[in-house]
């Protein structure tokens, strides 16, 4: 049992790479995800092409490829055309190709939010005399993002295990942590067990959070009710 102990020990030590890592990412895939989602639902073709071809792009490759490509087949790219370029830290590539990926997913998830909201709020809020932009920023948006808050703690929880493949391009993540402990010791069996233990440690806990979160959420859902039917009235009486 103390080998088993010490594996999850030295597994454990990768966890705060692990999830900042995810945190970051997260970050920056809800950001880059609301862009996408708006940009796929805009009237504009040049930008639902843009959205959809990324979109497309990215959920279409694995994410161990892309780190590949980021942090050593650009390197190699720049460098065979004369320009010198070495990442500093591996952990800058691990953080962008989370991020985009996660923006990825995240945009489909916002997109279908807000085509979730009813149209009705979308006219109601432009019989107020508000613009679109307004209404989607004060109205739609912050329903859709209650609507997909879910879905985007399940994406934290995906991308907390998903980052394990950052281990391929020699981020010291949980993974890696327990890779090398294995190798220098041929626990392999203690070691990759404390490695599925401190993963399991960040997302059970972490799933349990979200169902909270979501019987809370469904208790708000007559309030929500009751703003749009607040500003059907407004609409009617304008």
């Amino acid at each position: 049992m103390d080998l088993y102990f010490e594996g999850f020990l030295v597994a454990l030590q990768g966890a705060p790479m692990t999830i900042g890592v995810s945190l970051i990412a997260i970050i920056a895939g809800v950001i880059l995800g609301l862009i996408l989602a708006l940009m796929k639902l805009s009237g504009s073709k040049p930008l639902r092409a843009v959205s959809t071809c990324y979109i497309e792009i990215i959920r279409g490759t694995p994410m161990v490829v892309q780190a590949l490509i980021l942090a050593y087949g650009l390197p190699q790219l720049l460098q065979s055309n004369g320009i010198e370029f070495r990442w500093p830290y591996l952990i800058i590539p691990a953080v962008i190709v989370c991020g985009c990926n996660s923006g990825a997913y995240v945009a489909e998830v916002i997109r279908s939010g807000i085509q979730a909201v009813d149209k009705g709020q979308m006219e109601a809020a432009r019989s107020l005399g508000m613009t679109k932009s307004k209404a989607m920023r004060l109205i739609i948006i912050p329903q859709a993002l209650k609507i997909v808050l879910p879905a985007f703690g399940n994406e934290f929880v995906s991308l907390i295990k998903e980052t394990s493949l950052l281990s391929y391009v020699g981020v010291v993540e949980i993974l890696r942590k327990g890779a090398l402990w294995n190798a220098a010791t041929f626990n392999t069996f203690q070691a990759y067990i404390g490695v599925a233990l401190v993963y399991m440690l960040l997302t059970i806990p972490l799933s349990k959070l979200i169902k909270y979160f979501e019987g809370r959420m469904a208790t708000d859902k007559d309030l929500t009710e009751k703003e749009a039917k607040y500003l059907e009235k407004e609409a009617a009486n304008a």
